[in-house]
């Protein structure tokens, strides 16, 4: 390809996170996968707003939001997962950033203008996230409510199982929060699917059909990615994004 593939990813990096370290490691791997070449970014939330998102995070050829929730500003994070829905910017949002997408769709597609997540806001009416109810067992003091590996079951005929080329996979958590059950109906009803759950039927992935590539995950794939055996999401998501450089390359070459 001779252009390193550039990702964006809206938020504050940790490095002592994990989540966050492996986003970089688990896209060269899947870049090593594909034969081709691709880097990250980290932008500031504080940096992005809904005025100037097309021009802070335009360049990109994806947007990947990250786990990290609160984040220093959450309408900078907002307004990042808006761009990407409204302009088709391939998108992939793990752990925090599958809430904040959830949260971006209820406001602006579904018209919940006080959309919250309960851990912003305990007294939301409309919180869209809310604490994990039933916690893992044999949990260590001072982990989250849902940590480590679990099994997630694909539905049939979606994107997400079309990836993945098997019916279940187990994937790795680290969180305290998940989906509103209680907006699912809605949510579905308007495009945005649930793609995964858990064995109780919650709900853990979203897709939005019609688009490059638009995919949430509560759990967070780049935890589980191996250098000889890439996660296939990634894969995917990845693959999107080159094409949509191609795209873009194309159109340029054809206007000058």
């Amino acid at each position: 390809m001779g252009h390193a593939l550039r990702i964006g990813v809206p938020g504050e990096f940790n490095p002592a996170f994990p989540g966050h370290v492996k986003i970089r490691t688990s896209l060269e791997d899947a870049a090593r996968k594909l034969g081709i070449a691709a880097s990250c970014e980290w932008v500031a939330t504080p940096a992005i707003t809904r005025e100037n998102a097309a021009e802070v995070l335009g360049g990109f050829d994806g947007i990947w939001a990250p786990p990290g929730s609160p984040y220093e500003n959450k309408e900078g994070m907002l307004a990042a997962i808006e761009f990407a829905r409204t302009n088709d910017w391939p998108f992939l949002g793990t752990c925090g950033g599958c809430q904040y997408t959830l949260i971006e769709y209820a406001r602006n597609v579904l018209g919940i203008s006080d959309a919250d997540t309960a851990e912003d806001d305990p007294n939301s009416k409309n919180a869209i996230v809310i604490p994990v109810s039933c916690a893992v067992p044999n949990r260590q003091p001072g982990d989250p409510k849902l940590v480590g590996a679990s099994t997630v079951r694909l539905k049939p005929g979606s994107r997400l199982l079309a990836m993945y080329q098997r019916g279940e996979a187990q994937e790795e958590y680290f969180c305290n929060f998940e989906v509103n059950a209680a907006y699912r109906p809605r949510f579905e009803a308007t495009g945005l699917t649930v793609s995964a759950t858990d064995p109780d039927g919650e709900a853990r992935a979203v897709e939005l059909a019609g688009r490059r590539f638009f995919v949430a995950t509560l759990y967070q794939p780049q935890r589980s990615t191996e250098p000889e055996k890439p996660h296939p999401l990634i894969v995917s998501y990845l693959d999107a994004t080159r094409q949509f450089h191609l795209e873009r390359k194309t159109i340029t070459n054809q206007a000058r």
